[in-house]
């Protein structure tokens, strides 16, 4: 995980995983690789959560349930299966990243991941 303001980092695919479009930097200087908003918290669930950290569980909870539908359950799929062969770091321009959907992302892809690999 890394905020988009943050220069990227030599052989790592950049995935911005926010719904919207981060303020103040350009797509060229974002330097990402793709945009897959699509695996973003909804935008009723980012308005409820309001970036609250005392709200981050029930967010948390939430957020993996819509991480089992489509279209946030194709875009997953692709993320697991991205990182399973390459280094892929999560991009979010989100002030808290250890309390924001990024980290649940994360979080969700390294289960998938390990749960492939042991299967």
């Amino acid at each position: 995980m890394r905020r988009v303001y943050e220069p990227p980092e030599p052989g790592r695919e950049r995935v911005l995983v926010d719904r919207l479009w981060p303020r103040g930097i350009s797509k060229e200087k974002a330097a990402l690789d793709r945009w897959d908003r699509d695996v973003a918290p909804s935008t009723d669930l980012r308005r409820w959560y309001g970036h609250q950290p005392d709200l981050f569980d029930e967010f948390s909870r939430r957020y993996r349930s819509e991480l089992q539908v489509d279209p946030a359950l194709s875009v997953l799929r692709v993320l697991v299966s991205e990182a399973t062969g390459h280094a892929v770091d999560l991009v979010t321009a989100t002030h808290d990243v250890e309390h924001s959907g990024a980290r649940v992302l994360r979080e969700v892809i390294v289960d998938r991941v390990g749960a492939e690999a042991s299967s």
